[in-house]
Parts: structure tokens; C-alpha cells; sequence
């Protein structure tokens, strides 16, 4: 009688203890601060899958380049060692240049076509192509910030930029307007953007509204240009060994969260975005609206969509989408 009662107690207990055996552990990484939008989302989405999930899922969030630089994490999807990440486009380009077009100066008009854009034929299309190509599978986009300029002299026109000491990240849609408009652009690393502002290596720089409070870069620059030259946004990409693992039910609830998620952060951006012009000019520094039509016009003159492996039929699909 009493092996009995010891044989249920210890069937009992690994009943119990199953579902702790059943819980699949992943890494969501991305190089954006705890305080950014993008990661108060990833952590919210992370917690919500677990929930629908019934605690099948565990994911652990690593913020702030913990896992890797943007680069490391991109290829990290490739090797196993991340599962989840929030990147941009540019990167996705390296696999599948096509998609690298959202990057072309003045694709997007506004946060609106942007996201207009994600429910279209045309973006479908380009995740499709990246999805063929690398194995990973995009799920959601986020709405990152309109990149603007920051300078030490005033910018009225493209014309101004002629010679400007500018740093521009190293990615070539980046460089396309400010080349196009005759500025002499500098690949320093993010991390010294303010010193080198501060000390006069560089005299300009382009970041969203959002980047530039976060960076403090207002404090080095006196004026702020809104040339709006990208409309900026990040992806949410499942590693296609993951992606293949998941039942369709949980493919549905990983893209319907992470789509969720997207749009809150997409939310609180824009709405910052629109307080910050005001914010920016009771510190001193003064903001000044161009005629984007004039900076667009010269960047589709001078740079080719070729060069950087895009199409431009793609570029026109996107401008039509309402």
C-alpha cells in the first residue's frame, strides 16, 4: 500500500511539473534604450504572448545592444543565438535589397502613408522577398521617427548644405540626400555623435525629433532643419528556425501581439514628434520648415535608385498608396 501511494505521489508531482518541461524560452534583442518606446513594446508583447500562450512561451528581452550591435543581431537570426529582434530595413536589404527602397529620400510622406503602406500589396510583396531570401519572417513594422537635420548654420535650402561637415550613419539611402544636396558626410559612430558635434569635428547631423531630446544633440546644434528626408521605421523579424517550429495558431498570435505592440509604440512616437518643434524652440534653438519638394526634386535627380540594388517601380507603388 505504501509503493502505491508512493508510485501515485511521484506520477502526481510529474503532472505537476510538465508544463514547467512544455515552456519554450526565447530571445527578443534590439539596441534601443529602456526608456525608447521600441523596447517598452517589446517588453509588453513579450509578457503578452506569454499570457495567450499560457506560459508556453517565456521571452527575455535584451535592450540596448546587450546581444549585439543592430548588425550582430541581424545575422544572430541566422546563427541561433537571438530569435526575435526589432531592426530597420536597411539591414533587411542586405539580404533582400529591394525592401531597401522604404530608405530612398521622400518615399513616405507622412507617419500615416507609412502605415498605410504596411497593410498594402507592395509591402507584402517586399517582405515576401525578404523572407525568400534570408528565412526570416517579418511580422510587423514599426514607425521609428521622421529624420531631420540638425546644424550649426541655418538651412533654408538644399543649396545651404553645399560643404557642410555632416555625420550621416554609414548606410547609403542614409547618405542619398545629404551627397545629393553637396554635403561632405562623416560614418561616426553613434555613441560620439555628441562629442563631435560639441567639438567641431562634424557640423551637422540627422536623427528624428525623438533621437535628437533623447542624444541631447540640441544642446551642441542651433538650429533644426525639418527636412523630413525619411520617413524612418523598424521591423520585427522571427527567426525562420523559430518560425518553422510554430503551429499556424501560434504564427497568428506571434504576428497579431508584435502587430499590436508596433502600433503602440508607433502611437507614442508620433505623438511626441508633434510636441517636440515647440519644445525645442523654449530651449533656444530655432526650427525652421523647408520646402521638402525642392530637397526631394534634387535627390531624385542626382541619385539613382539603381545603386543601391532598388527599383524604382517599387518607389512609385509605395508613393501611390493613399
Amino acid at each position: 500500500m505504501t509503493f502505491q501511494r508512493i508510485t501515485l505521489a511521484l506520477a502526481a508531482s510529474l503532472v505537476v511539473a510538465a508544463p514547467a518541461f512544455a515552456q519554450t524560452k526565447l530571445k527578443w534583442a534590439h539596441v534601443y534604450e529602456t526608456s525608447e518606446p521600441f523596447h517598452t513594446a517589446s517588453v509588453w508583447a513579450a509578457e503578452e504572448i506569454k499570457k495567450r500562450s499560457g506560459g508556453r512561451y517565456q521571452i527575455d528581452v535584451y535592450p540596448a545592444s546587450q546581444l549585439g550591435k543592430e548588425n550582430d543581431i541581424n545575422q544572430g537570426l541566422s546563427l541561433g543565438t537571438v530569435d526575435i529582434i526589432i531592426s530597420g530595413s536597411s539591414f533587411a536589404a542586405k539580404a533582400f535589397p529591394r525592401i531597401g527602397v522604404t530608405y530612398y529620400p521622400y518615399t513616405f510622406r507622412d507617419v500615416d502613408h507609412l502605415l498605410a503602406y504596411t497593410k498594402s500589396d507592395i509591402y507584402k510583396e517586399l517582405t515576401a522577398g525578404y523572407e525568400q531570401k534570408s528565412g526570416n519572417e517579418i511580422i510587423a513594422t514599426t514607425y521609428y521617427g521622421t529624420r531631420h537635420t540638425t546644424s550649426n548654420k541655418p538651412i533654408t535650402k538644399c543649396a545651404d548644405m553645399k560643404g557642410l561637415k555632416m555625420r550621416v550613419p554609414d548606410v547609403p539611402a542614409y547618405l542619398a540626400m545629404p551627397r545629393a544636396c553637396g554635403a561632405n558626410t562623416s560614418p561616426i559612430a553613434f555613441a560620439e555623435v555628441y562629442l563631435a558635434l560639441q567639438n567641431g569635428t562634424v557640423e551637422a547631423q540627422e536623427n528624428p525629433l525623438p533621437t535628437i531630446e533623447a542624444k541631447k544633440f540640441f544642446e551642441v546644434q542651433k538650429h533644426i532643419v525639418l527636412t523630413g528626408h525619411i520617413v524612418d521605421h523598424l521591423n520585427t523579424v522571427v527567426a525562420g528556425g523559430l518560425w518553422k517550429k510554430l503551429s499556424d495558431a501560434d504564427k497568428k498570435m506571434f504576428t497579431e501581439v508584435a502587430q499590436e505592440a508596433a502600433a503602440k509604440a508607433s502611437k507614442e512616437v508620433a505623438a511626441r514628434e508633434k510636441e517636440l518643434a515647440a519644445v525645442f524652440r523654449t530651449k533656444g534653438v530655432s526650427v525652421t520648415e523647408v520646402n521638402t519638394g525642392e530637397f526631394r526634386d534634387t535627390v531624385l535627380k542626382n541619385v539613382a535608385f539603381e545603386q543601391f540594388g532598388y527599383q524604382k517601380a517599387d518607389w512609385d507603388r509605395i508613393q501611390a498608396v493613399k
